[in-house]
């Protein structure tokens, strides 16, 4: 079963410096029926302005990934982790027993990121911050793994969950095998998964499905979020 979730028609909240849109229900933005999927809990398609940002504030028990889409952000947390990570590049954080941390665009351009929260497979440990780049050539026959929770990518985090991205050229088509549940973001372009025309900002909820049919309408660019498919809610 395909759902796909319109960008126009997700929950939105503008606050001057930040326009979020919210994949699920998030902070003022409710819908029952959009509570979770799987073990993921949040998207939030975040456009930050210029030299503003998310000042510090405190998590617990959350795999926090942020994939940035344009522009860069900057991290700083209490544990002693900072770092700049700049656009098609990826930073995870497990807040385990309790991180406080800021989030910054200290850069002269907006900041698009996606901002991706997916409940742990263990509660309590100890909190860790990382960060990655990779390569920005399109893909041919595969989607790159970013982000695992069995050390098999270069950024881990703890849940039996698994991110994929890739830019794709116009007329690529490739088949992705899916483990569990799955959610499809459309960062750039137009893309057709299992037929079902995507364009930029949209979402796809993936249930029951072995495997998706990605084409490349024109040059286009993707995320994979696969996860447990055990419900919650929150």
């Amino acid at each position: 079963m395909i759902t796909h979730h319109k960008f126009e028609n997700l929950g939105a909240a503008n606050h001057g410096w930040l326009n979020a849109k919210h994949h699920f229900s998030f902070a003022n933005y409710y819908d029952p029926q959009k509570l979770c999927h799987g073990e993921l809990m949040v998207i939030n398609d975040d456009s930050i302005a210029p030299n503003t940002g998310f000042d510090t504030h405190p998590h617990q028990n959350m795999e926090i990934i942020t994939y940035v889409r344009k522009g860069a952000i900057t991290h700083k947390d209490n544990k002693g982790n900072q770092g700049r990570t700049t656009a098609g590049n990826v930073q995870v954080m497990s807040a385990g027993t309790g991180i406080y941390h800021s989030e910054f665009n200290l850069e002269n351009e907006e900041t698009n990121i996606y901002q991706i929260w997916i409940k742990p497979k263990t509660i309590g440990i100890e909190p860790e911050w990382n960060m990655a780049q990779f390569p920005k050539q399109p893909i041919k026959d595969s989607l790159q793994l970013l982000v695992s929770g069995d050390e098999t990518a270069q950024l881990n985090i703890n849940q039996d969950a698994r991110i994929y991205a890739g830019r794709l050229n116009r007329g690529t088509k490739i088949t992705h095998n899916v483990i569990g549940k799955a959610y499809v973001l459309i960062s750039e372009g137009n893309i057709a998964v299992n037929g079902n025309i995507a364009k930029k900002g949209d979402g796809l909820a993936i249930s029951e499905e072995t495997s998706l049919e990605l084409e490349a309408l024109n040059d286009a660019e993707l995320l994979i979020i696969e996860v447990p498919g055990k419900e919650n809610a929150r």
